[in-house]
C-alpha cells in the first residue's frame, strides 16, 4: 500500500506546477515535499514528474496518477461536507424498493405526496420482488412498491395495501398516432410497432390476456423493464406503448407524444408493502393516507 500523504503532496505539486509553489501553498520545505514525491514514485515503480522550464510537468504515468488523485481528494472533501450536513441537519430518510415489474412513471406519481418534504433523502432500490421482501423484513427498506401483495408468511411479518388500480392507455409519437387514424383502436395496434413491458411484469400478463381477447397479432419491436425508459424510446419514434393513467402525467411532459387509445379492462395494480416497524414511518403513513383519500 502506498502512502496517501505522499499522494497528496504529489497532487499539490501537479496542481501548482512545481515544488516551490506547492511548498509555499503547504507551508513546508521544498526538500520535504520532493522527498515524499520520490517515495511515491518508488512505491509505484514509475516516474511521475519531469522537468519543464522552471517547474515540472506530469509524465504519462503521472497524468494517470494525478487524475485518480483528483477523484480521491474530491471524495475526501465530499466526505467532510456529508459529515457536516449529517451533524447539523435533520435528514428525513425514506428507503423505497421498486419491484422491477411495475411502472416507474406510476411509482413516481405515488411518491409525489412526500417529494416536497424538507431535508428529504429519498433512496430508491430496484430489484426482484423476493429480494425486496427480504430487505424490507430486515428493515433495510421502509416501503416496497410492487404489482402484487406480499404472500402470507408469518416469519416476514409484512403488510400489504393496494394503493391504486389505474387504467392503462396507449400512447405514441405523433407521426405514428396520426398514421393510425384511419384504423379503429385497438385493431390499429396490428399496423404499428409496439413497445411492451418485459415478461416478468404483472402488467404484461394482463396485456397478453387482453391481446388474446381482442384477437390481436402484434409486431413487438422492444421490451423494457423500465416504463420511463420505454416512454423515452417511444418519444424518439420507436413505437407505441402502454402506460397506466397514473403515470400518464409524466408522459405528457414529453413533447411529441399523443394518446392513441384506451385499453378498456386492463388496470395496473400497485401495492404498498411494509414491515410492522416501517408502518410507523411518517412518510410511509403520508403516502398511504394520501392514496386512501384519493380513492374515496
Amino acid at each position: 500500500m502506498f502512502n496517501y500523504r505522499h499522494l497528496y503532496y504529489f497532487w499539490m505539486v501537479g496542481k501548482e506546477g512545481g515544488f516551490a509553489k506547492a511548498a509555499d501553498r503547504l507551508g513546508m520545505a521544498i526538500q520535504t515535499i520532493s522527498a515524499q514525491v520520490r517515495e511515491l514514485e518508488k512505491s509505484l515503480g514509475h516516474q511521475l514528474l519531469k522537468p519543464a522550464g522552471r517547474g515540472v510537468a506530469l509524465t504519462e504515468a503521472g497524468q494517470a496518477a494525478f487524475s485518480r488523485a483528483e477523484s480521491i481528494f474530491q471524495m475526501g472533501q465530499d466526505l467532510v461536507d456529508a459529515v457536516q450536513d449529517a451533524a447539523t441537519r435533520r435528514v428525513v430518510r425514506l428507503a423505497v424498493g421498486l419491484s422491477d415489474g411495475i411502472s416507474k412513471l406510476a411509482a413516481h406519481a405515488l411518491l409525489g405526496p412526500v417529494l416536497d418534504t424538507p431535508d428529504l433523502k429519498l433512496v430508491c432500490h430496484e430489484g426482484e420482488f423476493e429480494q425486496l421482501q427480504a430487505e424490507l423484513a430486515l428493515h433495510k427498506l421502509d416501503l416496497v412498491l410492487a404489482g402484487q401483495p406480499a404472500p402470507a408468511n408469518p416469519n416476514l411479518r409484512l403488510s400489504s395495501d393496494r394503493l391504486v388500480a389505474s387504467p392503462v392507455d396507449w400512447y405514441g409519437p405523433e407521426a405514428l398516432v396520426a398514421k393510425s387514424a384511419v384504423d379503429t383502436f385497438p385493431k390499429s395496434l396490428e399496423h404499428l410497432p409496439v413497445l411492451l413491458p418485459t415478461g416478468h411484469s404483472v402488467l404484461r400478463s394482463s396485456l397478453d390476456q387482453w391481446f388474446l381477447a381482442q384477437g390481436l397479432r402484434l409486431r413487438v419491436v422492444g421490451e423494457f423493464e423500465d416504463s420511463a425508459l420505454m416512454s423515452v424510446f417511444a418519444a424518439r419514434g420507436l413505437g407505441v406503448f402502454p402506460v397506466s393513467r397514473l403515470g400518464a402525467d409524466d408522459v405528457g411532459l414529453m413533447s411529441g407524444v399523443r394518446l392513441l387509445g384506451r385499453c378498456e379492462g386492463v388496470d395496473e395494480e400497485i401495492y404498498a408493502i411494509r414491515s410492522h416497524r416501517g408502518q410507523h414511518h411518517p412518510l410511509v403513513q403520508k403516502i398511504l393516507s394520501h392514496q386512501a383519500f384519493q380513492g374515496r
